[in-house]
């Protein structure tokens, strides 16, 4: 049985789900989910949770993200990418290099952004998408999102490269969208590329085909705990690890070093019985230690 995280570089014309089958038969194994979908026509990281990796994949920090993409200004269409309906045409020719490179300060840090139509997101259990292929359009809030970095890659108009680091739940179709309109020309993106979700990189990342033709599959997962590795680490002693198997959480003392004093209410750890990774743990406000997932 295979425990653990592939990094799936996904290819175009093909959905998630498309890959989370691929691996499953790559693999010959049930116990396969996926985190952070792309769309059918983007590429890049998908992170792929195989066995116990299913498990860990809400303790996952995928707060951050980064994208290649490809606009082109002039043409708006209804999924704000090249797979929809043109809506609106508009003259681009007196935009410039200069006028690109001039927006970028106004779309950094906290923005505001209108979820789109054609997005996953449910609306008394329906999601938006379904409806938008109705031609039902209803009201949406607008969601805070963060762009850390924005830059242009190269910029040959009316198609422009932009990459962009930003936090999760940001739809870069939709600031493409953005961004030709407050160019006056509206835009829609052409390519998506992701290159990083999470500690999840593109430099990590495999092809199906190579994933289907390793000899040695287990080398290309990552293990369960280093993805978890943005929590902090405690080793049980041998009481600790029997209370632990037993689906007990341990007390400071059947820790090799009391450490629950330092940790903040609410925050997650990885525990260990020696070597081995046993076990995600939350401290409660007592400064006690509640057992959140058990692993094998």
């Amino acid at each position: 049985m295979f425990h653990g995280f592939l990094v799936i570089d996904k290819p175009a014309g093909v959905t998630s789900h498309d890959v989370v089958a691929k691996v499953r038969r790559a693999l010959n194994t049930k116990k396969v989910g996926h985190t952070g979908t792309l769309d059918p026509f983007a590429t890049g990281v998908l992170p792929i949770a195989v066995g116990d990796g299913t498990k860990a994949i809400q303790f996952l920090d995928e707060s951050e993200k980064e994208y290649r993409a490809v606009l082109r200004l002039g043409i708006s269409t209804d999924t704000q990418d090249l797979t929809g309906r043109p809506i609106a045409e508009r003259d681009w020719s007196g935009v410039s290099a200069r006028d690109l490179e001039r927006l970028l300060p106004r779309f950094l840090g906290a923005v505001p952004q209108l979820p789109p139509m054609f997005s996953a997101i449910k609306r008394d259990g329906v999601p938006l998408y379904q409806l938008a292929r109705k031609g039902i359009e209803i009201e949406r809030e607008l969601r805070e999102v963060v762009i850390h970095e924005l830059a242009f890659e190269w910029i040959r108009l009316p198609e422009a490269c932009f990459t962009v680091r930003c936090s999760r739940g940001t739809y870069v179709r939709t600031l493409t969208h953005d961004l030709g309109e407050a160019l006056g020309c509206g835009a829609h993106l052409l390519e998506l590329r992701r290159t990083r979700s999470g500690l999840f990189r593109e430099e990590d990342a495999v092809t199906l085909d190579a994933l289907a033709d390793a000899a040695d599959k287990p080398s290309l997962l990552l293990p369960v705990d280093r993805a978890l590795e943005h929590l902090a680490a405690l080793t049980l002693n041998e009481q600790g690890t029997r209370k632990v198997g037993n689906g007990v959480a341990p007390t400071d003392e059947e820790l090799t070093e009391p450490a629950l004093a330092g940790l903040a209410d609410g925050e997650r750890v990885r525990l260990y019985a020696g070597e081995r990774f046993a076990a995600v743990g939350e401290c409660d406000h007592g400064k006690r230690l509640k057992l959140v997932r058990v692993f094998n």
